[in-house]
């Protein structure tokens, strides 16, 4: 709490900033553009996954399942707290005079710690989900890879929403952040708010490396496959590919929009003498700083779309001509054997009552006339029209 002496609520600190200056700070067209700029770019990416999820194969429908979650997380956390900041920024209303129990200032500061973990949190899972997909593909039963998906997206919004509830316990604090349009945790030197900022910064930081780390073992496993000495007798499938773009485009977006605050809010808390005084307030470089970190971050929200619906199969096989049909071996060994137990679960339909005849249908045995001595060799080709 603030001294005793001080009329400010419990989430109020004082800040040197005149109603003009807020003004030239916080455009409500600016806020309005780029809220609508990104609930479009959401909306578009889940109109995309709604008509690829029809007949995917199970590996595949997982993966679009987490997407799914963030898709819909990141549109949400774009509208709540836009309606919340535009409105801040058109009327320019006074948070004491508004909301002296500090119950908005709350529900704000909960929103933005769990929007803002979410899709590190998820990140983390798709990592996972690749990981165990591509280096232990039969370790997992299939039929049940949408509905574990679901819990997995459950589990994080929990997860994210309990740890925003924490200041409400007691355990850190909401306050009002420069110039006085939104909320966020407090970067003081209380124990709590310094238990709270790390925290925070700790669960994402985590989240980021864990993402790094399986990614990075992901994609070694694949281009071991596709340029080892068996590339030519077995490739990873296209969704295969394309799974792991999109997952690195969104690791590589989301390190670089949040790692600066993460960064920024350890260094703060930690910082001796406090970089908050004794009354509340912060420098003027400080709050800009946080300002600045912040709306870096939440262009998290708008490039997470776009990374779905750029790094598509049609986009990268233009940019990468060489993935494109080509027979496959039945033969493979090792990391080989690894990604082709994935590629044919990222490939093939679920089975179903006629599976063992579409099976037949689809893998048919040719034969190679174009040896020097007469030699056939026969090889087993399911047809890429049907991959996923």
């Amino acid at each position: 709490m603030w001294p005793n002496g001080s009329s400010l609520g419990p989430c109020l600190r004082p800040t040197n900033i005149t109603l003009e200056e807020r003004r030239l700070i916080a455009s409500p067209w600016f806020a309005a553009s780029f809220c609508l700029v990104g609930l479009a770019s959401n909306l578009l990416a889940l109109s995309v996954l709604v008509s690829a999820r029809q007949g995917s194969s199970h590996a595949r429908s997982s993966f679009l399942t987490f997407l799914c979650g963030l898709v819909i997380t990141d549109f949400m956390g774009l509208l709540v707290t836009g309606i919340i900041v535009v409105s801040q920024h058109a009327a320019l209303f006074d948070w004491q005079a508004v909301d002296p129990g500090c119950s908005l200032c709350h529900f704000m500061g909960v929103i933005m710690v769990f929007f803002g973990l979410c899709p590190l949190l998820l990140g983390a899972a798709m990592a996972s989900e690749r990981y165990l997909g591509i280096t232990r593909p039969f370790s997992r039963p299939a039929a049940s890879s949408q509905r574990r998906a679901w819990t997995m997206v459950g589990l994080v919004w929990a997860t994210a929403l309990a740890l925003g509830l924490l200041p409400l316990l007691g355990v850190g604090r909401y306050t009002v952040q420069y110039p006085g349009s939104w909320c966020f945790l407090t970067l003081g030197a209380e124990p709590g708010d310094v238990v709270f900022g790390l925290l925070f910064t700790l669960l994402g930081s985590l989240s980021v490396g864990l993402s790094f780390l399986l990614n990075t073992i992901s994609v070694a496993t694949l281009c071991r496959v596709y340029h080892g000495q068996e590339a030519a007798q077995q490739r990873p499938r296209d969704c295969e590919v394309e799974m792991m773009a999109q997952l690195t485009g969104i690791m590589v977006v989301a390190s670089i929009c949040w790692m600066p605050l993460l960064v920024f809010i350890a260094q703060t808390v930690l910082r001796s003498p406090p970089a908050m005084s004794p009354t509340g307030q912060l420098s003027r470089a400080t709050e800009k700083q946080l300002l600045i970190y912040l709306r870096v971050a939440t262009w998290n929200q708008i490039l997470d779309p776009w990374v779905y619906i750029l790094f598509r199969r049609a986009v990268i096989r233009r940019l990468h001509p060489r993935l494109s049909t080509r027979p496959r071996r039945s033969s493979a060994t090792g990391a080989t054997a690894t990604a082709a137990g994935s590629a044919a679960s990222c490939s093939l339909p679920s089975p179903g009552p006629r599976s063992d005849s579409r099976a037949a249908g689809w893998a048919h045995w040719v034969t190679d006339k174009e040896g020097s001595s007469g030699y056939q060799e026969a090889s087993l080709r399911i047809p890429w029209e049907h991959s996923i």
